[in-house]
């Protein structure tokens, strides 16, 4: 079973920026991957999707902000985010989309927090 490891959130200003990274335990490869968050008495949404080959997706709210990017050969997924805002403040966690939802185990997350 793969272990996800995320991390690199902390607590950072309006307009900064943050690199998160997810580790997996084992190959990714071939697998579509994707980002999610969870912002307090929020339900998990999905934030940016990036799939063995071709074209990323992101929703709405972080698109031109956020990037979401992959090493194959680190087995690591990683979402840079600019121009950060308060509403993105949330947990943040990666995991493999398979048949529209996800795939392995959550990891533990990592908090990312917007504020002045």
């Amino acid at each position: 079973q793969v272990q996800l490891v995320e991390s690199g959130g902390g607590l950072v200003q309006p307009g900064g920026s943050l690199r998160l990274s997810c580790a997996a335990s084992r190959s990714i490869l071939f697998k579509p991957m994707a980002w999610y968050r969870q912002a307090p008495g929020k339900q998990r949404e999905l934030v940016a999707t990036i799939p063995f080959y071709g074209s990323t997706n992101y929703t709405d709210s972080v698109k031109g902000r956020f990037t979401i990017s992959r090493d194959n050969t680190k087995n690591t997924v990683y979402l840079q985010m600019n121009n950060l805002e308060p509403e993105d403040t949330a947990v943040y966690y990666c995991n493999a989309l398979i048949s529209g939802g996800p795939y392995y185990p959550w990891g533990q997350g990592t908090q990312v927090t917007v504020s002045s």
